[in-house]
């Protein structure tokens, strides 16, 4: 309740009373950020009754058919004689171009519903139009599958020429995935069961989360906000914070239990079924990236958890004048720094400045986000938390959604999102089937576009307690980035390697979570009770599983990457955008050629740990210089 200024105050509950100051801290801090954009759907559709989403879902459906018609039980027809590339090429190009409907539509439901996932009509809309394109997508199902039945060397003649040569990268990815593929009434029965198998208990945990309200200094609040708390400049707050997300997700922990075991173990049965043997090779294989790979990037970071992270904690403790800090206090700003609440316009500028000096098309294309209404950056009840960027399809254009709250890590969010955003621009006129990038890859323009700003920032900053706060919050962000992250990857395989001998208690989950946490963050960190819990509201544990180790990739090949470009010269960002333009049309080892970096060097990943601990050595300098 909103009251105004002239109006009398009536005999308030104590629940009216909270509301009161609820909406009056929230009228000031958007005097200080001032106007916030919210994106414009209407590329998509005008709404949720708009008749073209209406037509283009059943159109979408009887394309489906007919494409079944056309096809079903040919492919391996067509991939025979001299005409055999062009036969290929119009049913991938027809599929292709039903892919982008089907994407067009599922974008826009799925946008509609982040928006507020509380609401009922809304996540109506999402759960109806989902149904409806999985059972659509059944039509298409078979396609992938003959394909992968084609012979090999008729099919690599086909795609060896035009016009399907253009698909050559399409069709390598997919024949990937042959070994793992079951027979078609199967595959069919996987996908129409997805609505009320895994997705159905990602929606539940979704619309569990936007539900949940935190109680701080008198105020009810959804996650996000209360999150961010513990960035607070005053550590009663912190600490109130995190008590009310500990006792809220504590009381709901039977729920995030049962979704944790039950989603475990549908990708059980799905990874046995196909023959995969690790629980993260399904992952793997979709990221195009070598399972060893991954392991010498976990082994590098676990045995740098000594000289990141419990070197940086350690440090940050001295400068709270403790020996160790509870969990609240791992991301609370420096003492005795002013932390400020950024304005949206100077968030805005900022990372267009950063992003024109690297590349002026590169925040030509930035600008659209802004000019375009392409984000949507207020925080609301029951809005998605966190930040993404959507892609939608490349006939369109991607989205930005962020919960901007003027902190300095809310313009990094900013700067990291709209370097998906750039990336998803560039690599559109790839098409449907090619512009998707591997997760290998996926967080590499948001990463750089972060470290574009952060440098961009401190190269402005003289001030050495300011520095100091600078240099702090990137080590956070980058200790952030890859040792959690892979700490998150460790205990999501310590979850679903154990729910393989049986079903997971709370207790056991939580000693699990604990277990990688302390090791992760080290003795300057102290998990009090309490902590146990924060596993629970972590969403890439159910929506895409194995997801988080992408984000270490990312970071370190991103701090590789930079460290060419602090040597390179003219041409620099020209082959930069043109990685980021191959989307998934190329493999990332082979994007990586010209810039001389491989990731299946042993000594890879020391480069991007190494400029991580060199931020560290620069802080321990800066003692005393106050």
């Amino acid at each position: 309740m909103r009251l105004s200024p002239a109006a009398p105050m009536p005999a308030a509950t104590a629940e009216g009373a909270d509301a009161a100051r609820a909406a009056a801290k929230a009228a000031d801090l958007g005097q200080i950020l001032g106007p916030l954009p919210e994106w414009d759907l209407s590329d998509l559709y005008a709404g949720l009754d708009d008749p073209n989403f209406s037509h283009d879902l059943t159109r979408a459906e009887e394309e489906c058919r007919r494409f079944s018609e056309a096809y079903a039980g040919k492919i391996a027809g067509l991939a025979q004689g001299p005409d055999a590339s062009s036969r290929l090429a119009e049913a991938v190009s027809a599929y292709e171009r039903i892919e982008d409907l089907l994407g067009k539509l599922m974008s826009y439901a799925g946008l509609v519903y982040s928006g507020d996932t509380t609401d009922e009509t809304r996540a109506k809309f999402y759960g109806d139009t989902r149904e409806r394109l999985t059972n659509a997508s059944g039509d298409l199902l078979f396609f992938g599958l003959e394909l992968n039945r084609v012979d090999d060397a008729a099919l690599d003649a086909a795609k060896a020429q035009a016009p399907l040569s253009r698909y050559a990268p399409w069709i390598d990815d997919l024949r990937r995935e042959k070994p793992f593929q079951l027979e078609d009434r199967i595959e069919k029965l996987f996908l129409e069961k997805s609505v009320t198998a895994n997705a159905a208990w990602d929606r539940l945990f979704d619309e569990t989360i936007a539900g949940l309200r935190f109680t701080v200094q008198g105020e009810r609040l959804s996650l996000e906000p209360t999150l961010n708390k513990l960035q607070d400049p005053d550590g009663a707050i912190r600490k109130e914070a995190a008590g009310a997300v500990s006792e809220v997700l504590r009381a709901n922990l039977r729920i995030f239990t049962l979704i944790t075991n039950t989603l475990a173990k549908d990708k059980e049965i799905s990874d046995r079924w196909r023959g995969f043997r690790d629980v993260a090779d399904a992952r793997h294989l979709s990221n195009r990236v070598e399972p060893e790979v991954v392991a010498a990037l976990v082994d590098a970071v676990q045995a740098a958890y000594p000289r990141l992270s419990h070197r940086y904690y350690k440090l940050k403790a001295k400068w709270f004048g403790k020996d160790a800090l509870p969990y609240w206090d791992r991301n609370a700003p420096l003492p005795k720094v002013d932390q400020r609440t950024i304005p949206w316009t100077e968030a805005r500028d900022t990372v267009l400045t950063a992003y024109e000096a690297f590349s002026p098309d590169m925040a030509g294309i930035a600008r659209r986000f802004f000019d375009r209404n392409w984000i949507d950056a207020p925080t609301r009840p029951g809005k998605a938390p966190g930040a993404f960027a959507h892609p939608t399809v490349p006939s369109v254009h991607p989205y930005v959604l962020v919960n901007y709250q003027g902190k300095p890590r809310d313009v990094m969010t900013l700067a990291h999102e709209l370097g998906h955003g750039v990336h998803q621009v560039l690599a559109g006129p790839n098409g449907a089937l090619m512009a998707p990038t591997p997760l290998t890859l996926a967080e590499t323009a948001s990463v750089f576009g972060e470290m574009l700003t952060f440098r961009k920032l401190l190269a402005a900053t003289t001030n050495t307690s300011q520095r100091r706060a600078m240099l702090a919050a990137k080590v956070e962000d980058m200790i952030n980035t890859v040792v959690r992250q892979i700490a998150f990857y460790l205990f999501e395989r310590k979850v679903h390697l154990a729910r393989a001998k049986g079903e997971l208690t709370t207790e056991q989950i939580n000693a699990l979570w604990l277990s990688v946490q302390a090791e992760s963050l080290g003795p300057a960190i102290t998990l009090d009770a309490g902590y146990e819990p924060f596993w629970a509201y972590i969403p890439h544990f159910i929506h895409s599983p194995f997801y988080v180790y992408a984000y270490a990739f990312g970071d370190c090949l991103v701090n590789s990457l930079y460290g060419v470009y602090q040597k390179a010269g003219d041409g620099f960002a020209e082959r930069y955008m043109a990685l980021l333009a191959a989307g998934g049309a190329k493999p990332y080892g082979e994007l990586l050629t010209p810039f001389g970096l491989d990731a299946r060097d042993p000594g890879f990943w020391q480069v991007g740990l190494g400029m991580i601990e060199g931020m560290i050595i620069e802080l321990e300098s800066m003692e005393g210089q106050d």
